[in-house]
């Protein structure tokens, strides 16, 4: 076996022996065998069980599914877009989402409506991007001036939102859900997220190796027989689901998307062909640890977002540290 492969078969390992030491981890403790029969069967502590079947599987679960499609979205834009710097907000998705549960904060409050309105409005981002991206050529530099000023856009009128929110009642939920958390996660609302996070992963999984020929430029991928702008559009929109799905279930998460794709890409290569799968595997398990030590680092819970960006702007720093040193040495 060789290094590559090692390390690939370790990263691809890692997010699920990180997902057995959540459910290790809590107030309420246990060990491995302990965990394992509270899995997978009904005797033992009914405590245990109850505190791992209903609270950290799912949360677990969630956490690995929205890190993997952060990651998996930031790889392929990247690549779309031939610029290391884009990530998740380049379309919208992120925007869209906030303001979608900010009005249904301010309108009911309740999770069902919360999920549903962020889902739906991050939605309607990627389709003005896209719609008027088509009109225009569907360009990347022009797809990504659109998605700014969409997302511009959404974050004026989610101003517009707090603005005009209760200070004692409507404005802190907002606050809290734009940090990001998986505190609310559940199996009663988790659906949305395991049944989008395998549709969008799964095609973008099947078209991994399409990815690669677009990387090369619209021209060079048309003369290879590649129908540039529908494969595009429907990675972007892909990309797109894959963000909403996070979006609505952990509120806005940042960094994610830009940061693990570099880490990736430096241990697979920038093959999409391995950087897709290895760039879910390793959000995935970043994500897991993260919510992990949110959940049980203090005595009330960490917002998720603080944790990726205290963690996602030093390794995005050192990274780009790397490149710069690279390209002087080239030079």
């Amino acid at each position: 076996m060789s290094p590559r492969r090692g390390t690939l078969a370790f990263l691809y390992a890692l997010p699920f022996v990180l997902l057995f030491a959540a459910l290790l981890v809590g107030r309420y403790g246990g060990g491995p065998g302990d965990v394992l029969r509270a899995l997978f069967s009904a005797d033992g502590d009914g405590i245990l069980r109850s505190v791992v079947l209903r609270v950290r599987l799912p949360r677990a679960i969630a956490a690995l599914l929205v890190g993997a499609n952060l990651a998996v979205a930031g790889a392929v834009l990247q690549g779309l877009f031939r610029n290391p710097l884009v990530d998740s907000r380049i379309h919208g998705v992120r925007s869209g989402a906030a303001f979608g549960a900010a009005l249904a904060i301010l309108v009911s409050g309740g999770a069902l409506a919360v999920q549903t309105s962020a889902f739906a409005f991050a939605l309607l981002a990627v389709v003005l991007v896209l719609c008027v991206g088509w009109r225009l050529g569907a360009a990347p530099l022009v797809l990504i001036l659109i998605g700014i000023a969409v997302s511009a856009l959404f974050d004026s009128s989610l101003g517009l939102v707090k603005y005009v929110a209760d200070p004692l009642s409507k404005l802190p939920s907002i606050t809290y859900w734009l940090l990001g958390g998986l505190g609310g996660a559940s199996w009663s609302n988790l659906v949305p997220l395991l049944v989008l996070s395998p549709l969008g992963l799964g095609f973008l999984f099947l078209i991994r190796w399409r990815l690669n020929v677009l990387t090369l430029g619209d021209d060079e991928a048309t003369s290879l027989g590649v129908r540039v702008r529908p494969l595009r559009a429907g990675a972007i929109a892909a990309a797109a689901l894959l963000v909403a799905a996070s979006v609505a279930q952990a509120g806005t998460i940042g960094w994610i998307g830009l940061v693990i794709p570099h880490v990736a890409r430096s241990w697979a290569g920038p093959d999409h062909t391995r950087l897709v799968p290895a760039s879910a595997a390793l959000g995935g398990a970043v994500l897991v640890a993260l919510d992990t030590t949110a959940r049980t680092a203090l005595a009330s819970e960490i917002p998720l977002g603080i944790l990726t960006g205290l963690l996602g702007v030093p390794a995005f720093l050192f990274l780009l540290g790397g490149y710069v040193r690279q390209k002087e040495g080239i030079r």
